[in-house]
């Protein structure tokens, strides 16, 4: 167990966290959907039925969508573009290990990299691939949950207005919902390239060297 917890530390104070604070959202958007029925006189409602609101749905995704968006353009990005002194860039004159051709007969290389052909195409770029899916898929849990919450809202309100889930993907409701996370996403990831210049964390492996100069670029 304590092997384990040595080798997989990160990942898991990471998920602690993450259901953590997913959690907590959960609880607090419960109570304040509540508050919010109260003052249109409607009775309150369940946590377990909270969950199927979009209320809950459409502010879990909304923010999912954006971290996936942000890794995937991310991982692209940095695989042909550079950036001086910085910490998350390879190289600008040196060859790096990313970018040799996969060798099957390397000890213990995975399956698709002995398996060779399309196959090994796909676990190439796979790492984008995944990200890219799993935007895609909540971007349109988002849309799904933005549309009930839209709709519940004018429901609420008296309004006679239900949009289907394309006139909703039209609106700019639902795009402020998008580009207010993807902006902040990417604010986060300039950030850390820039600042990885001149500043340092010993210890990290997203830092440089306490002792290495401004303008050394990569790990």
């Amino acid at each position: 167990m304590k092997k384990f917890l040595h080798e997989n530390g990160l990942s898991l104070v990471l998920i602690v966290i993450t259901v953590i604070a997913l959690a907590g959202q959960i609880l607090v958007g419960w109570y304040d959907f509540n508050g919010e029925l109260k003052d249109y006189g409607r009775p309150a409602i369940t946590l377990l039925t909270y969950l199927t609101t979009g209320h809950c749905i459409e502010s879990v995704f909304e923010n999912w969508e954006s971290e996936f968006l942000q890794m995937g353009l991310y991982v692209l990005l940095t695989v042909k573009l550079f950036q001086k002194g910085s910490s998350e860039s390879k190289s600008l004159s040196e060859p790096e290990e990313v970018d040799r051709e996969p060798s099957p007969t390397r000890r213990g290389a995975p399956w698709p990299v002995k398996r060779g052909g399309w196959v090994l195409k796909l676990y190439e770029n796979s790492l984008s691939i995944a990200f890219f899916l799993l935007f895609g898929l909540s971007f349109y849990l988002h849309a799904i949950g933005g549309l009930k919450e839209y709709n519940t809202e004018n429901a609420l309100k008296g309004k006679q207005e239900i949009l289907s889930l394309w006139q909703f993907m039209g609106t700019s409701a639902f795009w402020f919902q998008s580009l207010q996370n993807w902006q902040s996403e990417f604010l986060s990831v300039l950030s850390i390239v820039v600042l990885s210049i001149f500043l340092r964390q010993k210890g990290s492996p997203e830092s440089k060297p306490v002792d290495a100069p401004n303008d050394e670029t990569g790990e």
